[in-house]
Parts: structure tokens; C-alpha cells; sequence
């Protein structure tokens, strides 16, 4: 079915770097979730959900990579409705594993909707949950006739696809060469993903906002200072010669008009530099100040023109990904030292005064490598949410305790969310550790006798060499498990390198490159369509990796040609069918083929 959206698109600049640093105890994972007054019925929930994937078929990707640059392409996978029992926030991307990026599930009254951040932001999801919380209120409750939500204009396609962060980009805006200064850090051991500690802290809007306005500043500005306040009570005083300081998300949209469902988000650094004698009302006034220079539209501009800068640095974009990846994990590490924690404020869900009768309370949270809090309301509840990977709690309790002596009553909970604490199953990884051991453990024995019996280490070495190849192959097998045929293509690339080594070693016979290399290009090559056909793979999922089979099968007519073959027909066997291969898809999928160069090779 015609959809005008694209089926593939690049990363917005947000999300470049999520791909490279994203691992198990950081899953770049954030959770919206609507408590309702009722038990949540999961089959009206899957028909909410297919109803309001309808509208928002941009979220059906997975992600994918490119000799350059990771990229998104369409898939058409059914978002299956589930029963919450993973911790939250658990991984949604999966490197080799094609799935969506993101799940819907739920727990009594809950539904939770949890999104990989590349795909999306906080507007971006909090679109997709009023949505579906709308699609599944209105299908639940036919006889109450509850009204559809007045929104702006719906995106075009294109609208939604949109990079805003290249539309916006000037290279005639300035850099900012603003020098950060090192920040506090929160110290300690810190916990694994299915331990983090998740605090909400529930209180009237009324009354925050009062509060707010007492003060002369806003709930954000208010909050902000309070958290600043709560982390540095809980900061040792020989730690204290360094600013606290809070990254806070901006959405660029309030300043360039987007209606992109992908990332459009940049960030201002607020920080205080604590002294003894420090008031509230000091660093009210001091946060205040910072929002207020930090959020001109000129300055954000030029924030925003320094990361697209970078991804369109012609060196950088040339850069393989491989390489790319380690100067992309170091510079989110450097800009790491100037951040303390996370304070994201997404704001306020609307609904029409109808939907009161069944929502209680929507919250949103993320998973965190330290310490992050996000925040957001609906009617006259304001629910701060507080993710930790910090043993102790010191800081939430030292935030709930001022909100009190502030005069705001608040409640707060803890952990009621199935997955928390579950330990996660680590049988393959035992697997490969027990392998691993095996192999030590053969190669010692064999070196072991060798000397005993001849009292030398003879053929030791030969016996070590092949523990060392058999774990080398079974290890990228295991590594590269989730995608059959990446891992043909790496097993090709490594028996064909292990073999020319233990030909070279053996006194050069030629048995690697006359049968061992043009056969297994043909094994792999004629494997693949099989595989392809078994597994029900989409023609994106299999037709690169035709095309680099029939390009490596090509290689035996190369060394051929040079002299380097000894028993030529094999070598001609496999370079006959690559290149007719090559030819047959150049003649009869040429635009398929084109695309497939296109999105790897996208510099």
C-alpha cells in the first residue's frame, strides 16, 4: 500500500550517536505511560494501537547500518500489544536484530508505550500516546461518544519524515566557542539496568504552580533549582569546587515551526557554583538568568548549527562508521563532564474534559547511565519521575523533603512496575564463557603432554593455533548471531583469512585460495536466496548481501588473472556465476540495487 512515506531515511543529527553508545545498561529507552481508572483491556488496546499505527507509520522502522551512517527503513512488522514483564525501559534496539523501535504494553491499569530514542523525541511520543490512549478510550467507551481531540493540521508524510536540523542549518551562523567547565559528577557503583531505582513523586499542579508564581518564575525554572538544590546536599564538601549542573532538553519546535515525528530537540546547560552562605532565592534568581540568556532564539540557532556542523563536516562524513563510532563515544563521553544530571519537563497532555472519567495520570521516565528526571502533567496532577542508577536515594528524599517545606503535599512511589529487579537470563553468555574456557583449557592440556612426553612444545603450537581458530569462528558466529547472513559473510571472510595463514605456516601449498576461497564464495552465494526463502526475508533484508557474495565471488578470477591459482577451475566456477549473478540483478533489479548502494554508501 502507497503511504508517500519514505522507505528509508536518514538519522535526524539527535540521533546520530544513540546506534553507538547504546548497550544493556543504557538502553536510550524512554517510557510514556497512562494510568487509567480501569483495568486496561488488552484486545481493544491491539485494535488502538493498529488503528493509531495508521496515522503514525513512520514508527514502523528498525534501524540499519550503513558503511557511514546508521539509517532507519520502513519494515512491515506488526506492533504487537503485550503484557508488561521486562524492567522498564528495556532495550528496543539490537544490533543485527530487525525489530521495531519501539513496544506497547500493559499492567492493570497502565499502558506503556517505550520508544528508542532515534526514533523519536518527547513530542514526538507524547503525539503517539494521546493517540492511542484517544483511539483506545473512544473504541472501550462507544456509548459515551467521547469526543476526537482538536489538533493542528496533520502532518503530510513529508512533514513527518522531515530533518529539521538540516532545514534549519546556516553555515553563515557563528560557532559558539562557550568553554563548559567540568561539572560534578555523581560517584559510585552504579546499578544494572534491572535494578534501577525508579521514583515518582506525585503533586498538585495548582499548588506548583502557585509556588512558581510566588517566586517569579516559571514550574520549570522552580523545579530546576529544587533538583540543583536536592544534589548538592548529597555532594561530599571536598567535591563542592565544581558547578552543578543540569542538562535540560529544549524543543526546538517553540522556535522553528517542525512538525517532524523524528528527533527536533537541542539542550541548554544550567549549573550553580554552591557557597555556604547560598539562599533559595540566590539560586532562583541565578537559574532564571541562565534560562532567560540560554533561550534566545539566536543563541539556540547557533547550539543547533554546531551539531549539524559536524555531521556535515565533509572529513567526518567520509569517516567508515567503524571509525567513525570511536570518535562519536568520545566526544559524548568529553561532553558528558560537564553535565551532573538530566531534567526533561515535557509538559502538559490535553484532553477534553470528557476523558477525566477514565485517565488518571500520565508519567514519562528514561533509562539512565546516572541520573535523570522527567516530568509532565495532566489536569492537576504533576508527576516528576525520577530514574536512578545510584545505589542509595539520598537525593530523591532530599527533593520530596523540599517540596514539603515549600508547602506542596506530594506523594511518592516507588517501583510498582513488574519488570523491576528481574534478572535477565544470561544462559548464551555462560555458553560462551564455558567455550572460551574450553578451548584454554585443551590448548594448556596439549602443552602440558607435548612436554611431559617429549620434553619440548613441538606441535603444542599447532594444537593451540587451532583452539585459537575454532574460538575465533564460533565467537563471531556467536557475536553476529541474530543475522544469518552477516554472519555467512564474516565466517566466509575468517576461514578464507585462517586458511591462507595455516597454508602460509605450512610451507604454501595453495589449497586456500585454488578451493577453500572460491568454494565457500560459492556456499555463501547459493545459501543465501535459501536462507532468504526459509526465513521470509523482505528483498532489503537479503539483497546486499547477494550482491557483496557475488562481488567476493568475483575475486578468483582476479588472482587467476595474476598467476596466483594453481587449479583454475574452481576459480572459474565461482567467478562465472558471481558475475552472472551481478549481471542478472544489474539488468533485472537495477533500481533495487541502486537503493541498496544508495543507503550504505550514504556519506
Amino acid at each position: 500500500m502507497e503511504t508517500g512515506y519514505s522507505k528509508w531515511r536518514k538519522l535526524d543529527n539527535a540521533a546520530l550517536a544513540f546506534p553507538l553508545v547504546t548497550g544493556k545498561n543504557d538502553s536510550r529507552v524512554f517510557r510514556f505511560y497512562c494510568q487509567l481508572k480501569e483495568e486496561v483491556d488488552p484486545d481493544i488496546l491491539q485494535k488502538a494501537l493498529d488503528q493509531t499505527m495508521e496515522k503514525y507509520p513512520l514508527f514502523q522502522a528498525v534501524l540499519r547500518k550503513g558503511l557511514f551512517w546508521f539509517y532507519l527503513e520502513r519494515r512491515d512488522i506488526r506492533a504487537v500489544v503485550k503484557p508488561e514483564k521486562k524492567p522498564p525501559c528495556s532495550q528496543l534496539y539490537i544490533p543485527d536484530q530487525k525489530s521495531l523501535l519501539f513496544r506497547v504494553s500493559y499492567h492493570r491499569n497502565r499502558i506503556n508505550f517505550e520508544v528508542y530514542h532515534a526514533l523519536t523525541d518527547g513530542t514526538g511520543a507524547m503525539n503517539f500516546v494521546t493517540e492511542l490512549v484517544q483511539d483506545y478510550l473512544i473504541l472501550a467507551h462507544p456509548e459515551d461518544k467521547l469526543p476526537w481531540i482538536e489538533l493542528a493540521d496533520e502532518a503530510t508524510p513529508g512533514e513527518q519524515e522531515e530533518d529539521s536540523f538540516s532545514q534549519y542549518y546556516s553555515s553563515k551562523i557563528p560557532k559558539n566557542k562557550e568553554k563548559k567547565p567540568p561539572a560534578v559528577q555523581l560517584k559510585g557503583e552504579k546499578l544494572i539496568h534491572s535494578d534501577m531505582q525508579i521514583t515518582e513523586v506525585i503533586f498538585s499542579v495548582k499548588e506548583i504552580l502557585a509556588k512558581a508564581r510566588s517566586y517569579s518564575v516559571s514550574i520549570t525554572i522552580f523545579l530546576t533549582a529544587l533538583l540543583l538544590r536536592a544534589i548538592h546536599e548529597d555532594i561530599p564538601k571536598n567535591q563542592q569546587k565544581r558547578p552543578i549542573t543540569l542538562m535540560i532538553p529544549v524543543n526546538l519546535r517553540n522556535y522553528f515551526p517542525s512538525q517532524s515525528m523524528g528527533n527536533f530537540f537541542g539542550w541548554i546547560e544550567v549549573g550553580y557554583k554552591f557557597e555556604e552562605s547560598t539562599t533559595f532565592e540566590q539560586l532562583l534568581q541565578s537559574v532564571k538568568d541562565q534560562f532567560k540568556e540560554k533561550l534566545q532564539k539566536d543563541r539556540i540557532a547557533m547550539d543547533m548549527n554546531g551539531y549539524v556542523r559536524l555531521e556535515k563536516n565533509p572529513f567526518i562524513r567520509a569517516v567508515p562508521l567503524e571509525i567513525k563510532r570511536y570518535f562519536l563515544i568520545a566526544g559524548a563521553n568529553l561532553g558528558g563532564r560537564s553535565i551532573t544530571a538530566v531534567y526533561s519537563n515535557i509538559g502538559i497532555l490535553k484532553f477534553p474534559p470528557e476523558y477525566k472519567t477514565y485517565i488518571d495520570r500520565f508519567g514519562i521516565f528514561a533509562s539512565t547511565n546516572s541520573l535523570q528526571v522527567c516530568s509532565c502533567s495532566y489536569e492537576d496532577q504533576f508527576v516528576v519521575d525520577f530514574t536512578s542508577k545510584i545505589p542509595d536515594d539520598r537525593i530523591q528524599k532530599n527533593f520530596v523533603r523540599m517540596l514539603k517545606e515549600e508547602g506542596i503535599s506530594c506523594k511518592e512511589e516507588k517501583n510498582e512496575f513488574p519488570g523491576c529487579g528481574e534478572k535477565q537470563k544470561k544462559e548464551d553468555r555462560k555458553v560462551m564463557q564455558t567455550f572460551t574456557f574450553l578451548c584454554l583449557a585443551v590448548a594448556v592440556i596439549c602443552g602440558m603432554f607435548n612436554y611431559l612426553m617429549l620434553g619440548t612444545l613441538n606441535w603444542f603450537w599447532f594444537a593451540s593455533a587451532g583452539c585459537f581458530c575454532a574460538w575465533l569462528v564460533v565467537h563471531v558466529a556467536y557475536l553476529k548471531r541474530r543475522n544469518i547472513l552477516k554472519n555467512e559473510m564474516w565466517q566466509l571472510l575468517i576461514i578464507t583469512v585462517l586458511c591462507v595463514l595455516w597454508d602460509h605456516f605450512t610451507g604454501w601449498h595453495g589449497w586456500s585460495i585454488d578451493f577453500v576461497f572460491p568454494f565457500g564464495a560459492l556456499a555463501v552465494l547459493g545459501s543465501i536466496p535459501v536462507i532468504a526463502k526459509i526465513n521470509h526475508l523482505e528483498r532489503e533484508e537479503y539483497l546486499y548481501y547477494l550482491i557483496q557474495s557475488a562481488g567476493i565471488g568475483c575475486i578468483p578470477a582476479i588472482l587467476t588473472a595474476v598467476g596466483l591459482i594453481t587449479y583454475t577451475w574452481p576459480s572459474v566456477l565461482s567467478a562465472g556465476i558471481s558475475f552472472l549473478t551481478l549481471a542478472g540483478l544489474f539488468i533485472f533489479q537495477k533500481k533495487d540495487m541502486l537503493r541498496e548502494f544508495r543507503k550504505k554508501l550514504r556519506i
